[in-house]
């Protein structure tokens, strides 16, 4: 057999569209600027869901996508951590990973495994065939510095970091209230927990690692992190890797037509990511704030979750009317102020419309990422993950978001929403973090400028990967 000339490069992300999202972003960085090869390898416990295939199927033909055979999570029970049914469809998935991998080394000059932030079992199978492993961080720097201080939080505190009396100082980092760190490690009897603090002391073996953040938005952790400690792998910022698009031909955009007729800065956009629910009754309380504040607003409904803030991470809920989950008369009080659309919108073009003016989100990363490209200020409205600490990062460090305050009763009040609302589209507060997140808009453009830094980075990880392999 022939093995091609072009290095190949094998990239494992984990399942979920939140990660799937930014590594297909690398992946075209890669291919197009770089001139790699590169073939997706996804594990999945099912069939792949719609979006998934959208975005792989708008993938230039130097990116080839392959899912692993499908994996049974059946034994694992209803309420299990999202972080260890995602570790474990990896695990699971590690014998078609191999096989996979054999052919590639066979047929490719294969000359590296990429695998995501939970993908650290992979590390032997690639070892297996002489390949190195790097892994992509598809979150902050902040949170990796966590990740790596983990062990040594484990060994000097026996209580809840939830119960920590002083906050955690990671090395560059703002101060980060114990509740404020990320969920899997908020219960240290828990499976989650112990993956994390395995997957911790598993880091060091990467060859290095690429985080999807950039050196002008987290300076001090990044200087820390890449002047690292002995025995820890060379730390790459690469991002902010973003859609440029999220139309992929399906649902038309009544919303951006209707964004057209609206004044510019005018509008909040409100949506929780594609995992992101709320109660019925927290529903009721944004509905309400809403439609207090004035102001105009696009709202992403999803069918409300009753027992905690995080849905199905593994697919998109889906309704088509959401009037049920909605206060009585809400939609015809509102109607031409708001626009309610169900389960999905365009985000990206939402975010880039000159008609936004806000955008009260989860603070998922790549939600995140797509409103710092766009400029566009931030309500901070934390549910499950590491979310907490990028709302952190965002309100408190950068000064581009203003966070939410849960109430006595567990829930965001209406009048509380309504000032938020207020604020960010007409308040003073709101021209402060539209100038602050002006600023950081500009830095995210220089990173991948001809000699941005994230740029130089990645191309310093190319050459590191063209260069070393043994023909």
């Amino acid at each position: 057999m022939q093995v091609q000339e072009i290095p190949h490069v094998a990239i494992l992300p984990t399942p979920g569209m939140g990660h799937l999202i930014p590594i297909v972003e690398l992946a075209k960085r890669l291919a197009c600027h770089h001139n790699f090869l590169v073939t997706l390898l996804i594990p999945t416990d099912g069939s792949p869901i719609k979006p998934q295939k959208a975005v792989l199927e708008a993938l230039p033909n130097s990116i080839s996508s392959i899912f692993l055979t499908p994996v049974s999570l059946d034994d694992l029970p209803v309420d299990v951590a999202i972080e260890t049914r995602i570790s474990l469809t990896l695990t699971r998935s590690l014998p078609a990973l191999r096989d996979s991998l054999k052919v590639l080394t066979e047929s490719t000059r294969l000359v590296v495994l990429v695998v995501d932030l939970f993908g650290t079992d992979a590390f032997d199978v690639a070892k297996e065939f002489g390949v190195p492993s790097y892994l992509f961080y598809s979150t902050t720097a902040m949170d990796l510095s966590l990740i790596f201080y983990l062990p040594e939080l484990d060994e000097t505190y026996s209580c809840e970091y939830r119960d920590l009396p002083e906050p955690v100082k990671l090395p560059g980092c703002v101060p980060i209230h114990g509740t404020d760190l990320e969920d899997p490690i908020q219960d240290r009897k828990s499976e989650a927990y112990k993956g994390m603090l395995q997957m911790a002391k598993q880091y060091p073996l990467a060859a290095g690692i690429m985080v999807n953040s950039f050196l002008d938005l987290e300076p001090g952790c990044f200087k820390a992190l890449m002047e690292g400690k002995e025995g820890r792998p060379p730390v790459y910022p690469v991002g902010p890797l973003v859609q440029s698009s999220s139309d992929h031909g399906v649902y038309d955009s009544e919303c951006l037509r209707w964004l057209d007729k609206q004044p510019n800065n005018s509008v909040l956009f409100v949506s929780f990511g594609s995992g992101g629910t709320l109660s019925r009754e927290q529903l009721h309380e944004l509905a309400s704030g809403l439609e207090m504040s004035g102001q105009r607003f696009l709202w992403v409904v999803r069918s409300p979750h009753e027992k905690a803030a995080n849905a199905n991470y593994f697919s998109v809920q889906s309704i088509k009317d959401p009037s049920p989950f909605l206060p009585e008369g809400f939609l015809e009080r509102t109607r031409g102020v708001g626009l309610v659309v169900p389960s999905w919108a365009p985000q990206v073009q939402i975010l880039k419309h000159a008609s936004t003016g806000g955008f009260l989100t989860h603070c998922g990363w790549n939600s995140t990422l797509e409103s710092i490209v766009h400029g566009v200020p931030l309500i901070a409205w934390p549910l499950y993950a590491e979310q907490r600490m990028n709302s952190v990062l965002l309100a408190d460090d950068l000064k581009v978001a203003s966070r939410v305050k849960v109430n006595g009763n567990g829930l965001v009040g209406h009048k509380d929403i309504a000032n938020y609302a207020r604020g960010v589209i007409e308040g003073e507060e709101g021209k402060l973090l539209r100038s602050k997140m002006k600023e950081v808009k500009n830095a995210a453009e220089r990173a991948f400028s001809e000699d941005g830094s994230s740029a130089k980075s990645l191309a310093e990880v190319a050459q590191i990967w063209k260069s070393t392999h043994k023909d």
